[in-house]
């Protein structure tokens, strides 16, 4: 999304983009980091995302491989990234129907940011672990 505006200096329209806006009126107004935070931030699309990263999938394969998400939950969260244009959907003419599902680009550019944030997860959990043990044993908590 952008906004035209007058580059006074020169008399030219300038393009400033919908995050540089945001940041400029003070974090309010649309937000364009509360509404990625919306689709990454429940319990099922960064692993989805992981998962869909190494190589396309069809539905049963990727609810085998996500240990505890739901057909129902599965399916909420694929049509929310596909519609989010991060997901592509393709279905083969087969009885029954076989569907299988993939990144798109800008899916593939949403890996490249959260692989290194579960990279990082990994490496990380036992000092969360100990520090989350610490803090539970705090007498004042």
């Amino acid at each position: 999304m952008t906004k035209e505006g007058i580059n006074s200096a020169e008399g030219h329209p300038k393009v400033t983009d919908a995050a540089t806006q945001w940041r400029e009126n003070d974090y309010s107004g649309v937000c364009p980091v509360r509404d990625l935070l919306r689709r990454i931030g429940d319990k099922w699309t960064v692993l989805v995302v992981l998962r869909l990263g190494q190589q396309p999938e069809r539905f049963r394969s990727l609810q085998r491989a996500i240990d505890g998400i739901s057909q129902r939950m599965l399916t909420v969260t694929l049509r929310g990234l596909e519609r989010d244009g991060l997901v592509a959907r393709r279905v083969f003419d087969t009885r029954p129907p076989a569907v299988e599902y993939s990144l798109t680009p800008l899916g593939r550019s949403l890996l490249s940011h959260l692989a290194p944030f579960a990279q990082w997860a990994i490496s990380n959990e036992q000092h969360i672990k100990a520090a989350q043990s610490a803090f539970d044993r705090r007498p004042d908590v």
